[in-house]
């Protein structure tokens, strides 16, 4: 088997990055967001109005550093990190972690958050906190597994077409 890549996203990457958001949504969150909603996503996720912003996003927000998992020259899964949440705390946010379906169960989102965890050590963060959206049974026992724990926090984004209900985990970083 060809080894997993790791490594920083370029703007050049954010066509297959939207691809790999948009289809780890769809399948993940099947059930749980309106279908037409997640139908929509593919018109928004893979065309000229969302690729220019995540190259953007990629090439100029250094507190937001995408990491992307590759295997054969194709995008499996993405990773995005805060260093300084937006909310104040000094804890890392693991913003999303998104690995394209036909990657799981194959250690590509297991290496994504590892990568991710060690970036946030290397910044200095010894504790970090992710949220997960209510009812993906999939995600909470993936971060589960990897150590990261419910703390009770729940919060609600509400988005124009929808409202999202989440619950956060967070985890003590160890210092490898």
């Amino acid at each position: 088997m060809t080894p997993l890549v790791i490594r920083d996203a370029v703007a050049d990457d954010a066509e297959a990055v939207a691809g790999v958001h948009v289809r780890s949504w769809q399948a993940a969150y099947e059930g749980l967001i309106d279908q037409e909603v997640l139908d929509g996503l593919s018109r928004l996720g893979t065309g000229r109005r969302v690729a220019p912003h995540l190259r953007r996003s990629v090439a100029h927000e250094p507190r937001n550093p995408g990491r992307g998992a590759r295997r054969h020259r194709r995008r499996l899964g993405v990773v995005r990190l805060w260093s300084r949440p937006p909310d104040g705390l000094d804890d890392a946010e693991l913003y999303g972690i998104y690995a394209d379906p036909t990657a799981w169960s194959t250690g590509a989102g297991h290496a994504l958050l590892d990568a991710a965890e060690q970036r946030m050590i290397d910044a200095g963060h010894t504790r970090a906190y992710l949220w997960v959206l209510d009812g993906n049974d999939r995600a909470d026992g993936f971060y589960a597994r990897h150590g990261w724990e419910l703390d009770g926090a729940t919060k609600i984004d509400q988005r124009p077409q929808f409202t999202l209900r989440e619950h956060r985990r967070v985890k003590l970083l160890a210092l490898r």
